[in-house]
């Protein structure tokens, strides 16, 4: 994706209406300016379990915006690493601070022209890489089918389940749960539908399942360390 295109997608899904991307400030020759966001995600790696879960919750979040909006398009992150995102110093907002990556489908346009398995929901399938931050996908799959898993698995492989690698590192963002958590076992079954479902269609309810999941862990943390 050339400046041009970036300063496109970041003017077209602005900051300041909810969109989960760097501010744009404006561009010049072949650089983009954006606003400074903050640490990038990888400095949280060994944060406190709250802290991680918490971002971890945000992260699914981004996945179901990027995926489902009122706006009928469909973002996909085609470059998922920890360094590609950041989190606010002061609101711990999560943000994409490299937009170069981002494939854009138009679902009214797609539900328009019909092509062939438009309305099948399309499953990313899981493949086993020995480089970080692998990533498969089809172009053509995103850009003609309407309900796509792919911003699901690609969060949940890449920074959240035991399959995520980066820096030398194994287990993703969600390493190391306290032990009521990894005894319960929900987490790890969560996390494993999400990057590679046995059911089919299951990494669609797994990503559902597991964004409600965190975010009752994140309520339960926040609740303790009000009282």
């Amino acid at each position: 994706m050339d400046h041009s295109t970036v300063s496109g997608l970041l003017k077209s899904f602005p900051s300041d209406e909810g969109w989960p991307f760097a501010k744009y400030l404006g561009a010049c020759g072949r650089m983009v300016a954006v606003n400074y966001v903050g640490e990038e995600l990888w400095s949280f790696y060994n944060a406190p379990w709250e802290k991680r879960v918490d971002l971890a919750r945000q992260l699914m979040d981004i996945a179901e915006q990027l995926t489902n909006n009122d706006f009928d398009f469909a973002l996909y992150l085609l470059d998922v690493s920890f360094d590609n995102f950041a989190v606010g110093p002061r609101d711990g907002k999560v943000i994409i601070v490299d937009a170069e990556n981002v494939l854009v489908a138009d679902k009214r346009q797609i539900k328009q022209d019909k092509p062939e398995n438009y309305d099948v929901w399309y499953e990313s399938r899981f493949e086993e890489c020995d480089r970080e931050a692998c990533l498969s996908f089809s172009k053509e799959a995103l850009c003609s089918r309407v309900t796509v898993d792919h911003n699901y698995y690609a969060v949940c492989q890449n920074l959240l389940s035991q399959y995520a690698t980066w820096r030398g590192t194994t287990g993703g963002l969600l390493h190391n749960p306290p032990a009521h958590i990894a005894k319960d076992g929900q987490l790890e079954a969560l996390l494993d539908e999400c990057t590679k479902p046995k059911k089919h269609y299951g990494r669609f309810q797994a990503a559902k399942e597991l964004r409600e999941y965190l975010t009752r862990l994140s309520a339960a943390s926040s609740s303790a360390m009000a009282r």
